[in-house]
């Protein structure tokens, strides 16, 4: 990293690749924090070389269902799952969890490799890593291997995609949020194109791309698609391109749409032939790039999560956690078992302007020394543009550069 930046001071700061702002001085990426989840060191075959955590519920029974949960950028598995509130789920209503999370040493701003062809390619990289967590997971606690989901934020709603794409036979169902479609890209310029203006496809095509990633031929995970209307780090075309990809994969692309309001969102729902909703989509209003919550949610069994556990976890009227939950049929009856729900503190007032709609999020600006692209690639949309600008070849120089500051992956399986 130094060594870089000293060779290229102007394209280290166009970039944001500051020393200061990586590995353990970033916020949120200290190893020091407190968490109850647990860690698996050995788990079978690690291409991906990918932390395996978990938790697993006091007097969790046999055939629980299993749910797999993907941080985004700059977050670590324990954050994100404060955040989200998903360990709260679990203990309230009986279902382990397994939080897979990305090395520093692969990616420094922690994302998951949700583009590169060998870490979304079935038996291969992160995924092959992901599927090996899953089967420790349900040989070791007798989960039930019929109810397994997954979701994630971000760079790990487009490890989600992926994951449904190569391994659709592991998984019941899936939720994306603020995420991409599957083989949407294959290069940085490719990656920050689709994020930040989309690429319009033909369902077809979209589909085609899930299809070729195995040869499964069963019945297709359900799919959950959660997006925020003002997100500017992934274009809400991506939402949309989504939907189009696994439309065509159930084979309701032309299926009449069921629509409603669900906590002030726009949900969207679609059926199969045989009457099972199989893809929904939920557009917040107002919301960024974000996993929205509710803390403070008037149904007591939906308030999980806290807001200031990191600034792309967003209490915005609807707890995205307990929805996806309900839509996968893990909301019953409490446990005997359950702690009480831990209440979150409330923020100080602030002058931030007015609300975007009842329950909907204040517009808050980043920080200035927090570009908010860097959430899914490091080096911030204005700076990548400048960069493209001033380099010849960008596909080449840009991808060799990321690789030589840890910015991407290459060389980090051995």
């Amino acid at each position: 990293m130094a060594s870089f930046q000293s060779t290229d001071g102007i394209l280290g700061h166009l970039m944001n690749l500051k020393p200061q702002s990586f590995g353990r001085n970033m916020p949120g990426m200290g190893s020091g924090e407190a968490s109850s989840l647990a860690e698996t060191e050995a788990f079978g075959p690690n291409p991906g070389n990918l932390r395996m955590l978990s938790n697993v519920p006091e007097g969790l029974g046999g055939d629980a269902p299993l749910v797999v949960v993907l941080h985004g950028c700059g977050q670590t598995a324990a954050e994100y799952d404060s955040g989200a509130g998903w360990s709260t789920l679990a203990d309230r209503f009986g279902f382990a969890l397994l939080l897979p999370e990305q090395r520093r040493a692969n990616n420094s701003q922690g994302c998951f490799d949700w583009f590169q062809s060998e870490d979304i390619t079935r038996g291969a990289g992160e995924v092959a890593s992901i599927a090996a967590m899953i089967g420790t997971m349900i040989e070791k606690h007798g989960l039930d291997r019929r109810r397994v989901f997954v979701t994630g934020l971000s760079a790990g709603g487009a490890m989600t995609a992926a994951l449904l794409a190569t391994y659709p036979d592991l998984f019941a169902g899936g939720a994306i949020i603020a995420g991409l479609p599957f083989g949407s890209a294959s290069t940085v310029p490719e990656a920050f194109g689709v994020m930040g203006q989309g690429r319009i496809r033909s369902p077809r095509e979209l589909g085609d791309r899930v299809r070729g990633a195995s040869a499964y031929r069963g019945d297709w995970p359900t799919v959950s698609i959660w997006q925020g209307s003002a997100d500017t780090t992934v274009n809400p075309v991506n939402a949309e391109e989504l939907r189009k990809q696994w439309a065509d994969v159930h084979g309701v692309t032309d299926a009449r749409a069921e629509e409603s309001v669900v906590d002030g969102a726009r949900h969207r729902a679609w059926r199969s032939p045989g009457g099972r909703v199989v893809l929904e989509t939920y557009v917040i209003n107002g919301l960024g790039h974000a996993t929205p919550i509710d803390p403070e949610a008037a149904e007591e069994d939906a308030q999980c999560g806290t807001g200031s556990a990191s600034r792309f976890i967003v209490p915005a009227g609807i707890s995205s956690s307990y929805r996806i939950a309900e839509s996968w049929g893990l909301i019953g009856h409490r446990r005997a078992t359950a702690r009480p729900a831990e209440q979150p503190a409330k923020a100080a007032p602030r002058d931030d302007g007015p609300l975007l709609g009842k329950g909907a999020p204040r517009r808050d600006a980043p920080p200035p020394h927090m570009p908010i692209w860097q959430d899914l690639l490091p080096g911030g949309k204005g700076g990548m543009q400048d960069v493209m600008g001033r380099l010849g070849e960008p596909a080449a120089l840009v991808g060799k550069v990321l690789r030589s500051a840890g910015l991407m992956g290459g060389g980090k399986k051995p």
